[in-house]
């Protein structure tokens, strides 16, 4: 069983969906980027998202491109990133997902990343930038090692490419709510209500909703029709401006938004 689906269905049950958070892995630095993954499952987050630093990040936004940048040129590698999982879960019980670009695992090996990530206790990959026509290799290690493996949906995406992602999703279908980068909004994108009722026709029972999320208000507003909502640009910038404290601060804030 997925822990990362059971943390989702069991918060739709108890409040009103589930409170994703993402951090890079080494930003501001390794010991920092823990103890900010810990204040977030303290202060309300359900699953936390860690992002692995990489040097061609195409998807991310300038605030979480500068702290990515910033964790490179402090020395982050990849073990880096299992070290991490594994220190955040001797401290807390959260799921913990690993948001990477494709190329490192493919550099790492698909079969040892996975290994790796089991044996570190994480739940499993969010890959932005792999589709599932191309995922054989990592639909195979993530089955062989209990791994969920969370694909893409987003306004763009034909009636075909969402079933797909349904079907070749575990744990949640990451429900992208603008054609654009991360980065938090004023308003999150309309077009994320179609992309889930989308995903539901597709027979989704939990997708989660990302990119442009950034108030309790907007948390509160997605899950009104989402499993999910998904913030990382305002605990990002959280961590920049006031370390560890502003991060707990912010995401105490965002919980209130899960509430009934």
């Amino acid at each position: 069983m997925s822990a990362v689906a059971d943390v989702i269905r069991t918060r739709n049950d108890e409040a009103s969906g589930a409170l994703i958070g993402y951090l890079p892995v080494g930003f501001p630095s390794l010991d920092a980027s823990v103890d900010a993954a810990v204040a977030l499952v303290e202060n309300g987050v359900d699953i936390v998202e860690l992002g692995l630093p990489y040097s061609d990040p195409v998807m991310d936004g300038l605030t979480i491109q500068r702290a990515t940048q910033t964790a490179l040129r402090n020395g982050f590698r990849l073990r880096h990133g299992f070290e991490a999982v594994e220190r955040i879960r001797a401290r807390v019980d959260a799921p913990l997902l690993v948001m990477t670009y494709w190329n490192p695992v493919v550099q790492y090996g698909v079969e040892r990343f996975a290994t790796d990530l089991q044996n570190a206790g994480g739940a499993g990959l969010i890959t932005p930038d792999l589709i599932p026509d191309e995922a054989a290799d990592w639909m195979a290690a993530s089955e062989g090692h209990d791994l969920d493996r969370v694909f893409l949906a987003a306004p763009s995406s034909s009636d075909a490419r969402m079933k797909q992602a349904v079907d070749s999703s575990r744990g949640f279908v990451y429900a992208v709510s603008t054609m654009g980068i991360t980065g938090a909004r004023d308003d999150v994108d309309k077009a994320a209500r179609s992309v889930v009722s989308r995903l539901r026709d597709a027979g989704s029972t939990s997708a989660c909703v990302g990119l442009g999320i950034s108030t309790a208000e907007q948390v509160a507003d997605v899950l009104s029709y989402a499993d999910g909502a998904i913030v990382g640009s305002r605990l990002v910038a959280a961590l920049e401006q006031g370390g560890v404290a502003e991060v707990a601060a912010v995401a105490a804030e965002l919980s209130a938004g899960t509430r009934r």
